[in-house]
């Protein structure tokens, strides 16, 4: 009795519950959400590949490019931001190459840095989240004459 039609209704209320999420969300959340949609693609053409299921990878990588490309690099204000602007539109770039060349030869290793870098900067994003109580203690460096570490006390 509800057969297909069920499952186009299902897939119609999920849409409305995207598109009303969207609406709703403020230019923080929206960028939250290209993190997590390109994200679970990755996740999914990661598993697609290890399926065996070849054409469902393809769309997903394809998404996830695109979400990538067209949503997380497209929104930079490179005029704006200045130099971390540019600095994140080639990592970007970067990203999308990886994704290209996982999809291409079916490459997870590539596949997962991609997942990882794009998961980086969602964790740093909501970092800098408006109206987030917890603050960072900070952390000041002390130079040993080699190299730079963390501590949490400056030595005369």
């Amino acid at each position: 009795m509800f057969g297909s039609s069920s499952k186009y209704a299902a897939n119609a209320y999920a849409k409305i519950g995207m598109e009303t999420g969207v609406l709703a969300a403020d230019p923080h959340k929206l960028i939250t959400m290209l993190f997590d949609g390109a994200l679970m693609a990755i996740t999914n053409g990661i598993a697609q590949i290890q399926a065996g299921k070849l054409p469902e990878k393809g769309k997903s990588l394809g998404h996830a490019v695109s979400i990538v490309e067209r949503g997380l690099q497209a929104s930079l204000n490179k005029d704006v931001g200045g130099e971390l602007a540019h600095n994140l539109h080639a990592l970007y770039g970067y990203i999308i190459s990886r994704l290209l060349q996982g999809n291409i030869h079916n490459d997870l290793a590539k596949l997962r840095e991609a997942h990882q870098l794009l998961s980086e900067l969602r964790g740093a994003w909501e970092q800098i989240a408006p109206g987030k109580t917890e603050v960072a203690e900070p952390v000041q460096m002390v130079r040993d004459g080699l190299s730079p570490r963390k501590s949490s006390y400056v030595s005369a």
